[in-house]
């Protein structure tokens, strides 16, 4: 009954769901196109019996792709479709597989959308990355006994206490997912109190961790680096949202009196905010130059704006420090463990609710240091500037960290063989 009243509240907000797509694409033009694939209009553009994967947006992306990698290396007969819902972790898809992957939109989740996409894809299994419930494509699936996996699963002690409201219908959905790997113990405990079974509950810990830098990654960044600063000390400011660029163009400001030859490459989080970051820096009299016209810093180049997307591994590859945005202001922070990966040290605001149990980790390892201000920020800088010793130490406990919570991706795959077995070779 909940079910029904959901979907028909769901067919009943749709001119709602358009005309947010319509002002989100004032913005960002994409949003204003592909409109078919919302509603499951997919022909020509998937392949039937493979793998389903969805990923809701860049960070959930990000996290699949050595998951994605690793299926196809071991499975290569099996064609596997990538759903996002936006142009952000749409344009990860392509930049990142390329041609690896069959890549469209996940309809709404309404049971005409769902039930035209699934007949034209007839998945062999349907993976979800952390906790995207759709009630309709759930139900559709275990009417079709398409296995469901939930994979790196987390589920917050507010959002449990939000479906425990909802009571015996979040319970009938949970039971119809065959299995749910949850990252943490926590997770997996709110899961059970809602009514999941302990026999379709793993806990894998958290995929996030399982990224690789590859040597031909490797290799691109030591030649920008060479190209861009050789001799230059090099600062990062990644995934910053509004309010932020000010605060840390100030303090890019102070420290140019200490450290006349420090280059900052600035990538905010949204490309529809590339255009504001290029005025912020102009206002702040700062000498900046576009990374999407490939061209190289001169010595007299200030700022680098990150303005191209799925550059980012590539982008912290030459940097001595990062600053993870989205963490100065009340947004919950971005994923520093891509800046790990590099060996650098982290600099993050407060607001780190987002990664919770990773930034508490990075924090007691050294590895990640909180700033809370401009000031808090120019002091803790010139801290690392000024001592080649404590950047080489703090990049090393950021790294450590990463490699010491690896693994979830093999156990992960592990679970996902028997229902892969039939294409096992």
């Amino acid at each position: 009954m909940l079910l029904r009243l959901y979907q028909i509240l769901f067919y009943l907000i749709q001119p709602l769901i358009w005309l947010r797509l319509l002002l989100r694409s004032r913005k960002a033009p994409a949003y204003r196109q592909r409109w078919g694939e919302r509603y499951g209009f997919c022909a020509g553009k998937v392949a039937a019996k493979g793998i389903l994967l969805h990923s809701v947006s860049v960070g959930e992306t990000l996290a699949a792709i050595p998951l994605i990698k690793a299926l196809r290396h071991h499975y290569p007969d099996m064609p596997i479709t990538v759903t996002t819902m936006t142009p952000t972790g749409s344009e990860r898809v392509k930049s990142a597989l390329n041609n690896e992957v069959h890549h469209v939109y996940l309809p709404y989740d309404l049971p005409c959308a769902v039930n035209r996409f699934l007949n034209q894809l007839n998945p062999h299994l349907v993976i979800i990355m952390e906790t995207e419930l759709w009630p309709t494509l759930i139900h559709a699936l275990h009417r079709r006994s398409i296995p469901l996996v939930i994979a790196n699963a987390r589920l917050s002690a507010r959002s449990a206490a939000r479906y425990q409201k909802l009571g015996h219908f979040i319970r009938q959905m949970l039971q119809r997912i065959t299995l749910i790997a949850a990252q943490h113990h926590e997770d997996g405990e709110r899961l059970i109190s809602l009514g999941l079974k302990r026999c379709q509950l793993s806990v894998t810990g958290s995929l996030k961790f399982d990224i690789a830098i590859t040597p031909e990654l490797a290799t691109r960044a030591a030649t920008l680096r060479s190209q861009w600063a050789s001799h230059r000390p090099v600062w990062i400011a990644t995934s910053t949202h509004d309010g932020e660029e000010t605060l840390l163009l100030a303090a890019y400001r102070k420290l140019l009196s200490t450290h006349p030859t420090l280059l900052l490459i600035l990538v905010p989080r949204h490309p529809e905010r590339f255009p504001t970051a290029i005025e912020l820096v102009q206002k702040a009299g700062l000498n900046y130059m576009l990374r999407s016209r490939g061209e190289i810093p001169s010595a007299s180049t200030q700022v680098v704006i990150g303005d191209t997307m799925g550059e980012l591994m590539l982008l912290y590859g030459i940097a001595d420090i990062a600053f993870v945005g989205g963490s100065l202001v009340k947004h919950g922070g971005h994923n520093p463990l891509e800046a790990a990966a590099h060996s650098i040290p982290i600099l993050m605001g407060s607001h780190t609710f987002n990664f919770k149990e990773i930034c508490a980790k990075l924090t007691k390892a050294k590895g990640l240091i909180t700033v809370t201000d401009t000031l808090s920020l120019v002091q803790k800088m010139n801290f690392l500037l000024n001592d080649k010793n404590r950047l080489f130490y703090h990049g090393q406990q950021a790294v450590d960290v990463l490699y010491k919570n690896q693994g979830a991706l093999q156990r992960l795959l592990h679970l996902l063989v028997p229902y892969l077995r039939p294409h096992n070779h």
